[in-house]
């Protein structure tokens, strides 16, 4: 009787420290800024397609989303979506508009952060714009879960060089074999130029079949580990899904539709992903580190175009 009532001692004393433990775990998960680049090898792979219907699966699953946009051309996320934005995160750079001004509200929950030009203005910006710009996301509302970035196609982009833990790669490509050359080269591209990045997770579009697409992965993943070194983790894949028009890029039965259901799967299989705990939260932390990248990839182009001359 006197050893149980030991052990009965001793579990009360550990309980209310797991406890808190699981507490402070919960609640870091909660304050986590999850950052996704979602890229492809070059156009014609249903990438900005992916991002709103992943940004609408996350949003279902009670995460707050904001989408930033890179791309300024046709099929941009609010043209999908049928939405005007006169002005982008070049607006927020030049002072004339507040971040809040900026951001776009979707009918399906999540926000749109339009920076196509202003992306590309960042490299050139001088001390005093980096500071306001870094300040202008320090106290935006409301609070984000998690950031999509719908990313230029190929090398273009300014975001895959963001130096964050918190920071993922989603390389999405099709069955064509161009889309996964292209794909190839791009993980190649970034693991030669940004060597901090060592995982990439695949997401195949437009698939006949399951069968399709899990050869298509085992063949990258293969290639990229003996070749390149890096490791690739399988996201999923979406169903070719002959209905879908640029005028709906949101299937209307999105929960029993296999298209959606399939986002679904990737969205809960993303909120999942492991976090860093000592990782900077919040999108101002997200800023500054998108900047320093912008500065260093500057840098790693001007040594190239010297080294080619």
């Amino acid at each position: 009787m006197a050893e149980s009532g030991r052990i009965r001692a001793r579990c009360s004393l550990t309980e209310p420290i797991h406890d808190q433990a699981e507490g402070l775990r919960r609640l870091l998960v909660q304050n986590f800024l999850r950052i996704v680049t979602l890229t492809s090898g070059g156009t014609g792979t249903g990438n900005t397609t992916a991002v709103v219907n992943l940004a609408a699966a996350l949003t279902r699953n009670g995460k707050s989303v904001l989408v930033i946009d890179e791309n300024t051309g046709a099929g941009n996320v609010c043209e999908l979506l049928g939405l005007n934005a006169h002005r982008d995160l070049l607006d927020v750079i030049r002072r004339d508009k507040t971040v809040q001004e900026v951001v776009v509200g979707s009918v399906h929950g999540f926000s749109i952060l339009p920076a196509g030009r202003g992306m590309r203005a960042l490299e050139k910006l001088n001390v005093g714009d980096r500071a306001h710009l870094i300040g202008s996301f320090a106290h935006i509302t409301p609070s984000f879960d998690v950031v999509l970035i719908d990313a230029a196609p190929g090398k273009a982009s300014r975001s895959l060089s963001l130096a964050l833990s918190s920071h993922e790669i989603v390389v999405v490509a099709s069955p064509e074999p161009a889309s996964i050359t292209a794909a190839y080269a791009l993980i190649k591209h970034i693991g030669g130029n940004h060597q901090n990045k060592r995982r990439y997770h695949i997401l195949i579009n437009k698939a006949v079949t399951e069968i399709e697409a899990n050869t298509i992965f085992s063949n990258m993943e293969s290639a990229a580990k003996r070749y390149l070194g890096v490791s690739l983790q399988f996201l999923g894949y979406i169903p070719y899904e002959h209905k879908l028009c640029p005028d709906n890029p949101l299937p209307k039965s999105f929960s029993a539709a296999s298209f959606g259901a399939a986002f679904q799967h990737a969205a809960e299989s993303l909120i999942h992903w492991p976090f860093e705990e000592d990782e900077g939260r919040g999108l101002e932390r997200f800023m500054q580190c998108l900047l320093q990248g912008s500065s260093g990839s500057q840098g790693a182009r001007m040594n190239a175009a010297t080294a080619e001359s």
